[in-house]
């Protein structure tokens, strides 16, 4: 891959403890491929890859602007298949009771017996390896399956759409992925093919979109400040006796949803390293 053929690249610098953050916010910026390098002592070296845009770098320096630590400049694309060699590393990995697989790599019979699910890295953000998608993935298992067939889940911000085809491969037959970014939509479709399930897409910004009191559950794996942005529209679309999932926090982040998100319901917090998960269980 080559500058010439429509791609950028960017090198990352930052604290070996900021690695996680920036890696989110790389994918959240639309990030085609991340590859990491060792660096000095205490620090992480990430080369990003992004379709070429004018727009890019002040997009970046924005966003990771957050990370004191973070130091961004472009780079040269080295003259190998980056793509290839992201592909090297990217290996089946188990996750609770599923076992994650690239699509290059699904194996005949998954270990342990755990349900298989098929992922293509790189074409948005969500492929089972952060924090955050795990910590759905978890909550997924271990909320209750429907208890009626007309029971709905409402995935929003669904990025790569494997959330929803988590929560049908574990029986939920009502699944809606929404997002408003349409290679998000793509994204999704394709996860859904590759598992052979025909998700119910919705190209749409947020909750508002839904009819009041429609979802059993509802979750939204999307960064802190869009949590407390779209409470009222988690709160509105969540039928009684729902339970609402929200990741994509920090932990030092907690608190404040928390205390956004009390008033619906009573509130658990999950944790996974430096990243929380939150479920609010509304009353009936």
């Amino acid at each position: 891959m080559t500058e010439a053929d429509g791609w950028a690249a960017f090198r990352v610098t930052v604290r070996a403890d900021d690695e996680d953050v920036a890696t989110a916010l790389l994918w959240e910026s639309g990030t085609g491929g991340i590859e990491q390098l060792e660096g000095p002592p205490g620090e992480s070296v990430l080369i990003a890859y992004f379709r070429d845009d004018p727009a890019l770098d002040d997009l970046l320096r924005r966003r990771l602007g957050a990370l004191p630590s973070a130091r961004i400049q472009t780079t040269a694309i080295p003259d190998v298949d980056w793509v290839a060699r992201f592909r090297e590393g990217f290996h089946g990995f188990a996750c609770g009771g599923f076992w994650i697989a690239p699509a290059w790599d699904v194996p005949p019979v998954t270990p342990g017996g755990r349900r298989l699910l098929i992922v293509d890295p790189g074409r948005a953000f969500g492929t089972g390896t952060h924090e955050t998608t795990r910590l759905c993935l978890r909550a997924l298992e271990e909320i209750a399956p429907p208890r009626h067939p007309s029971e709905r889940l409402l995935d929003l911000g669904t990025g790569s759409g494997i959330l929803a085809v988590a929560a049908t491969l574990l029986g939920w037959r009502r699944v809606v992925a929404a997002d408003l970014d349409p290679e998000a939509i793509d994204s999704a479709r394709r996860h859904g093919h590759l598992n052979g399930i025909d998700l119910d897409l919705a190209l749409v910004d947020g909750g508002a979109a839904f009819a009041p009191r429609t979802f059993a559950v509802a979750l939204a794996n999307i960064a802190a400040p869009l949590l407390l942005e779209r409470r009222d529209e988690l709160g509105a679309v969540a039928a009684p006796g729902a339970t609402i999932v929200l990741s994509g926090l920090l932990a030092s982040e907690e608190s404040a949803v928390r205390d956004a998100y009390t008033p619906l319901g009573r509130v658990e917090t999950r944790l996974d390293g430096e990243w929380a998960s939150l479920r609010v269980h509304l009353p009936r």
